[in-house]
């Protein structure tokens, strides 16, 4: 399949520290494509390079077939790519209706929004019962649905995810998987860097294994957990800590 959006040869990291190794990604419209490994193996320092978060070295990022390197990120957001961050992603003092109203600001009249705000609540109804409540009272699961919701009413082509999963219990993580398979079928192309791996590739038609800054290995996901020494380096038995 022919990506929608692509990252040649990357490499990047803090100051003059290179965390990220000449890593190159893709993903294609309506794919969900995973990017994992230990902790400490770069996967953050590598999407948040991708919107300018973090200094770029090396390395050229493609959307829609046009070359976006050194966008700035409010830019990539009104092009169509959507970015949820690990942490400080919605506005624990504003209400659910008025944090999605925050990812609308784009939007040009009155009835886009409310139509956006009908189809989050659709996809999440969990968050439209308690639309009035304050972000900050909400689980940990409630608040990165919330998060995933905002960035989806900005109407993205492309949705960056930067460990959704991340302190989740079973049950509200699996929520958060389902959710993204629904986002799917609405031909969103998904990266999701992920620390959890087996959650991560149970929902990925394919993945890229990071360790140390490195790509060391890519491929189906059905296919990537299936050498004892592809687990080793799952588990961060062959790394040592750098930069999650």
């Amino acid at each position: 399949m022919k990506p929608i959006f692509s990252a040649e040869n990357i490499s990047a990291g803090y100051g003059d520290v290179v965390i990220v190794h000449d890593v190159s990604v893709r993903v294609a419209e309506g794919e969900i494509v995973a990017i994992v490994g230990p902790n400490g193996s770069g996967k953050s320092t590598l999407l948040k390079s991708l919107l300018g978060f973090v200094r770029l070295f090396q390395g050229d990022v493609f959307y829609q077939g046009e070359d976006i390197t050194g966008i700035a990120p409010d830019r990539a957001v009104s092009s169509g790519i959507g970015y949820v961050p690990q942490i400080n992603n919605i506005f624990p003092n504003l209400t659910i209706s008025e944090n999605l109203d925050m990812g609308a600001y784009h939007r040009k009249s009155k009835d886009s929004v409310k139509a956006g705000m009908t189809e989050i609540y659709e996809m999440f109804p969990e968050l439209e019962v308690r639309k009035s409540a304050l972000a900050g009272n909400l689980s940990g699961g409630e608040r990165q649905m919330l998060a995933i919701g905002r960035a989806m009413m900005a109407e993205p082509k492309v949705l960056l995810l930067d460990e959704p999963l991340a302190s989740l219990s079973p049950k509200p993580a699996s929520v958060i998987l389902s959710k993204l398979g629904l986002i799917k079928e609405n031909h969103v192309a998904i990266m999701i860097v992920e620390q959890n791996v087996k959650k991560a590739l149970s929902v990925s038609s394919r993945g890229y294994v990071l360790v140390n800054g490195t790509c060391v290995m890519e491929g189906d996901a059905d296919s990537l957990f299936a050498e004892e020494s592809s687990q080793q380096r799952f588990l961060g038995l062959e790394t040592k800590s750098i930069d999650s």
